[in-house]
């Protein structure tokens, strides 16, 4: 990417705000200066004191500067600055050959936007301090995982390399085999794009900087922006922050949770666990992930913080919460919160069951601005189809994980062009996908996925936007055209049908049968919080 001229910018406009900077209004009400995500970490750090890793948020401000008149003079000292603040909190040094303070580079828009803006971890490494990460933590293996991550973040996301276009790692649990991996890598970048990874962590850094400023006008985050109506003017803030190490030992890990399920409400813990990974491992939908509750096993000290952090969440914003976490070497450390997206039914349940909780007592009328008319509507239809169940039959393909309920059928596509260009209900199937597939999932009417857990990218971005989806379905398989199921075979333009409840895929449409039940009945039944909701609604309508 090239850089814009420098500008100059008002001296009051020129600020970056330390996570602990004592703001005079609630941090998690200045996401139009912090954005979604460093307003949380503002949040979490002054008002609850939770353990957050420090950093730091450059504000909308200058993002927003920097798209309209180039890279603000002053902010390189302004950063330098800041970054040897970190690195005296953290007791170590940026670019110190013998223990390095690395960095996490994340963008923060002010409205929720998942996958479709850069990020750039483990930033700080070179043939020189990678070296010091391997004396500081006494394992080669994780140090050299960690450069080889950021040699494949900063080659797609700052240099624009196409990821398919990197090699693969023949053995990540290999010295030697990583070693190779990030020679590759910059044999590939060198080719592509005619320049090296810059060694030199302040370029670094400045660098991914602009890249995240300059993915809000990406194409994948304007077709996102179209969907949700969100204001194009808006920008993004960044956020950087000391990293903590989810790939260090078989007693680290990360992962995505919710305080709530987002598809049913249930008060229950929903998400995803990964041992020995990082956060972009979790929501890229490649990996297999573990439920959220067999952290328990896992990490039984760092699973009973991450209760007590959860509810303290929930209590303080009064809402479902959505939460990434690393876990280093047996310690919890919250890495983001926000309110969370969530599918109809859920949000009639959690607003109704808001209402009671005694720690929160949500106002009725609260509880009707979050949950409309119109969603109601939508949580009725996601109640009725999921109690006409299908008859099982020759025509189940197979079962994924339900991650976004409701029903659809239409016809099979296999690449976000072809469901973007489609004038018919059709359904995307993907073995992922990833923020480059927004227009096309955004054009569908339901969304199945062969590999991912309940918080990769395909599940959030539908609960978001309440398209029926099923995720991990893994007995599927897409060949070419064709789609495969064992011994059958389908091509692609077939029409199926899928149950985001029931995480059941069917070949053929297929609307279910519940006899002579009466859909209020059924209602009734299953969602008796729709009623409550929907009293307050007369009430306040009088």
């Amino acid at each position: 990417m090239s850089e814009k001229p420098m500008t100059q910018l008002i001296d009051h406009e020129l600020v970056i705000y330390p996570f602990d900077h004592p703001h005079e209004t609630p941090a998690r009400q200045l996401k139009n200066l912090l954005g979604g995500k460093g307003a949380g970490l503002a949040e979490m750090t002054t008002a609850l004191g939770m353990a957050v890793p420090p950093g730091f948020t450059i504000p909308l401000t200058i993002s927003n500067a920097y798209r309209a008149h180039g890279w603000p003079a002053g902010l390189d000292a302004l950063l330098d600055e800041q970054m040897t603040v970190l690195g005296s909190r953290m007791g170590r040094r940026f670019g110190d050959a013998r223990d390095p303070l690395l960095v996490a580079v994340r963008s923060g828009a002010p409205v929720s936007m998942p996958g479709m803006l850069d990020t750039v971890l483990n930033l700080g490494l070179n043939d020189e301090t990678v070296h010091g990460l391997v004396a500081a933590s006494g394992d080669p293996v994780f140090a050299w995982d960690s450069y080889r991550r950021f040699t494949q973040m900063f080659a797609t996301t700052v240099l624009g390399v196409p990821g398919e276009a990197l090699p693969e790692c023949a053995d990540p649990t290999d010295v030697e085999a990583l070693q190779k991996q990030v020679d590759a890598v910059r044999v590939v970048v060198r080719r592509i794009t005619g320049e090296d990874i810059p060694a030199d962590p302040a370029e670094q850094l400045r660098r991914a900087v602009v890249a995240v400023f300059e993915s809000w006008d990406s194409a994948r985050a304007r077709a996102y922006r179209a969907k949700e109506g969100i204001d194009e003017r808006m920008g993004t803030a960044v956020n950087v922050q000391a990293m903590v190490f989810g790939n260090r030992g078989e007693r680290s890990g990360t992962g995505v949770v919710f305080t709530r399920n987002p598809s049913t409400g249930e008060a229950a813990p929903f998400g995803d666990y990964l041992p020995r990974a990082q956060g972009e491992d979790v929501v890229a939908g490649t990996a297999h992930t573990l439920p959220i509750d067999r952290l328990r096993d896992i990490a039984p000290a760092a699973y009973d913080d991450l209760l007590v952090a959860l509810r303290r969440l929930e209590v303080h914003y009064r809402d479902m919460c959505d939460v990434e976490f690393t876990i280093e070497d047996g310690r919890l450390w919250l890495l983001q919160t926000r309110v969370g997206k969530r599918g109809a039914t859920a949000a009639v349940r959690i607003a109704a069951d808001l209402v009671d909780d005694p720690a929160v007592r949500l106002e009725p009328g609260v509880a009707l601005e979050r949950v409309p008319a119109e969603l109601r509507d939508k949580a009725r239809q996601e109640v009725v189809a999921h109690a006409r169940r299908l008859s099982p039959g020759r025509d189940l393909l197979t079962v994924g994980l339900g991650a976004s309920p409701g029903r659809a059928s239409g016809r099979m596509v296999l690449s976000s062009e072809d469901a973007a260009d489609a004038d018919d209900d059709v359904i995307l199937v993907r073995p992922t996908t990833s923020p480059e597939d927004v227009a096309g999932m955004a054009a569908s009417v339901g969304i199945l996925t062969t590999t991912g857990g309940l918080v990769s990218h395909a599940a959030v971005v539908a609960r978001g936007w309440h398209l029926p989806a099923v995720v991990g379905a893994k007995e599927i398989a897409i060949d070419g055209e064709h789609v495969r199921v064992g011994s059958r075979s389908l091509l692609a333009g077939a029409v199926i049908t899928i149950d985001g409840s029931t995480g059941e895929v069917w070949e053929g449409a297929h609307a279910g049968d519940d006899g002579d039940v009466d859909a209020e009945d059924l209602v009734h039944a299953h969602l008796p919080e729709l009623e409550r909701l929907d009293s307050w609604a007369r009430v306040a309508e009088r």
